[in-house]
């Protein structure tokens, strides 16, 4: 049997790869994939101008970041090509063992010795020169098994033991352990796609209400509980009551914000990078962007997500199965509401989070993970017959 099953498994996946050619692709697979290079091209911008000045603050060369970056994402554009070509149906397969390996993960971050802490927080593990976050691996297992679980409950939408239950136990596993870590941000987005999932599936409306307020209470809890995220509150909602401490971050992105005015400083002009803004190249990368490309080019981000959603949403209620919807309207989730997290993070709207920019922000694995989601979504897109919807088992 050891020897058997990887062979099928190879040929299955081989015979993916060749599925759906991209000439029948539809309007909406051109436009995904168009607007995720655009955001991918605007991000290695932006951190050519961002890291040539934090670079030197740790005495690095002032290319050595956007190096780094530009590595990580062409291995991204690869990878999104390759999922692209692989029938997303052979996800389903494999969704349970996807989430086992994330959860061990998770566990190993907290792991002294394994996880390693920087600012606070222990998020990453490092394996050479190359390091990870198990929470970007997190969106993506939640969104896959979320999808698989349900696809296979097709007409027990109303019996909450099967649908709900299920999906929650793993959505709270996931998030509390990225709580401990502590990343708030990234396991309210993990609940969103799990809430999302059960909207598309159908699941009656009163339950799913009554377990995402609970879910808010719950994020309101873990944000009041503990001093450093209730400072941030508190910071977002007047930045002036500590501008030297817990608003200096909030007050120096809307002064970024502000300088750019309509068509901005200039690109590389910015001068909130040069040691005024903290984290500028990672969650504060779209205040630098507003001031140097202006409200011009801040808008037009905007509305490449603003698209991107659109789109994703699009495949989501064309998709050809329905495991095909609730993954394609995850994955899109995923995407939407990180960005607006973050961009409503650097405008003051919403607390600071520490998640990142999706597309735009320097982190290998957060780039890497969303690529591979992306890939994934945009197979489902490419497989979508206008006027001739194909179902296959």
């Amino acid at each position: 049997m050891t020897t058997v099953a990887p062979r099928v498994s190879m040929r299955a996946w081989t015979a993916a790869f060749r599925s759906a050619p991209v000439g029948q692709a539809t309007m909406p697979f051109y436009l995904l994939f168009g607007t995720i290079v655009t955001l991918n091209a605007i991000g290695l911008v932006m951190v050519l101008s961002v890291s040539s000045v934090t670079s030197l603050y740790v005495g690095q060369s002032t290319w050595f970041t956007f190096q780094r970056q530009f590595v990580w994402s062409m291995g991204g554009l690869v990878a999104l090509i390759l999922v692209m070509r692989v029938d997303y149906r052979q996800w389903q397969k494999y969704a349970n063992g996807v989430v086992v390996l994330t959860m061990l993960l998770l566990v190993a971050v907290l792991v002294p010795g394994i996880g390693t802490t920087a600012n606070g927080a222990t998020r990453w593990i490092y394996l050479g020169p190359i390091s990870f976050q198990p929470s970007e691996l997190a969106k993506l297992a939640m969104a896959l098994f979320a999808a698989a679980w349900l696809a296979d409950k097709a007409g027990k939408e109303r019996d909450t033991r099967t649908t709900i239950r299920p999906i929650l136990v793993i959505c709270s596993v996931m998030a509390g352990l990225i709580l401990l870590q502590p990343n708030l941000g990234t396991a309210v987005i993990i609940v969103f796609i799990a809430f999302a999932a059960l909207f598309m599936a159908g699941v009656p409306l009163l339950p799913l209400t009554g377990w995402s307020l609970i879910s808010g209470g719950a994020a309101a809890l873990a944000a009041w509980g503990s001093g450093y995220r209730r400072d941030r509150v508190i910071s977002m909602l007047d930045p002036w009551a500590d501008p030297l401490d817990t608003g200096w971050q909030t007050i120096q992105s809307r002064v970024g914000i502000a300088s750019g005015g309509a068509s901005g400083v200039g690109l590389g002009e910015s001068r909130i990078k040069w040691g005024f803004l903290p984290e500028a190249q990672t969650d504060f990368i779209f205040a630098v962007l507003a001031e140097e490309m202006g409200w011009v080019g801040a808008m037009f981000v905007l509305g490449l997500f603003a698209g991107f959603v659109f789109c994703g949403i699009w495949v989501a209620l064309h998709s050809p199965d329905r495991f095909g919807q609730i993954l394609a309207i995850g994955i899109t989730v995923w995407v939407g509401s990180q960005a607006f997290v973050n961009i409503a993070a650097v405008v003051g709207v919403l607390p600071i989070t520490g998640v990142p920019l999706p597309f735009l922000s320097v982190g290998g694995s957060a780039l890497l993970t969303s690529m591979v989601g992306t890939g994934i979504l945009l197979n489902i897109a490419r497989q979508i017959r206008v006027g001739q919807v194909r179902v296959k088992s």
